[in-house]
């Protein structure tokens, strides 16, 4: 019983070992065209997420405002987001990873999965497909987009900084505790069907806390989103709390990258043990 028992374990165990965590500068992967090619999937993928997600918004607002009953609604919208989100990451994540969003990619890069090369030119990307994509409702909904908002982020009447800073801390948190688990390299290695469906639970991630805190802030939970939509929209309700949705974002990344790294998967107790052997040599 003992060795069948052993055996059917064996058939689901696969051999595991941490990933080398990526050099803060890498000057060889800047000589690779694939370095370029992931490059161009991040500024093509944000350019798409934002044309269709705030075409949706400034769709919905043109319609309803005749006539509250009609039109997607908050639920459509959080759709939108989240069901982009589940395409575009499973049409990118073999070639640059499927970040689409500057907090995800700062939130890799404290943990070590990409390089600060890779990581500036992922952001600068991911903005300048935003500020495209943007650019691109605007001129197809030009009569409907500064009457509507221009789908840009902006505090709600009635909520104050504090909660606006806090949802988007939250949510944040939220969507890159999402990232780190559904690619956590470890999990790949126990169970093969996880790969599949790795954009499915980020893209689920990105619609729930679309739920939450459309009605707070507008939900960015992606600096990128937010900027693309404030410079196309460049009014100064777009401008007034802007930070929010930089500084939220960046410190819900940082927080989830430092409790998925150093407390579910015991970073700090390795490095403790791999310092204390090192002492007693």
């Amino acid at each position: 019983m003992a060795k069948e028992s052993s055996e059917h374990g064996s058939f689901h165990a696969k051999d595991y070992q941490d990933p080398p965590p990526a050099p803060l500068f890498d000057t060889v992967e800047l000589c690779k065209w694939s370095f370029y090619r992931a490059v161009i999937a991040e500024f093509v993928a944000t350019l798409l997420f934002l044309y269709i997600t705030i075409l949706t918004v400034i769709g919905y607002k043109s319609v309803s405002s005749s006539n509250a009953c009609t039109g997607v609604g908050y639920l459509g919208i959080a759709w939108a987001f989240g069901g982009m989100i589940f395409v575009l990451v499973y049409c990118t994540a073999g070639i640059s990873g499927g970040h689409i969003n500057p907090a995800v990619t700062f939130g890799l890069l404290l943990a070590r999965k990409v390089s600060l090369g890779r990581a500036l030119f992922y952001m600068g990307a991911q903005c300048l497909g935003a500020i495209c994509g943007a650019g691109l409702v605007k001129a197809f909904q030009h009569s409907y987009y500064h009457e509507h908002g221009g789908g840009a982020n902006s505090l709600s009447s009635g909520y104050s900084i504090g909660t606006g800073l806090g949802a988007e801390i939250i949510g944040t948190f939220v969507l890159v505790y999402t990232v780190f688990s559904a690619t956590d390299p470890k999990r790949k290695a126990r169970d093969s069907f996880v790969p599949v469906l790795t954009p499915l639970p980020i893209g689920f991630a990105v619609f729930m806390v679309h739920l939450a805190t459309i009605p707070i802030t507008g939900t960015g939970i992606n600096p990128a989103r937010s900027l693309g939509a404030a410079v196309m929209y460049n009014e100064k309700t777009a401008w007034d709390d802007h930070w929010i949705f930089w500084v939220g974002p960046f410190v819900g990344a940082a927080i989830a990258a430092f409790y998925h790294q150093f407390i579910l998967r015991a970073g700090a107790v390795k490095a403790l043990g791999s310092f204390r052997s090192q002492t007693n040599v």
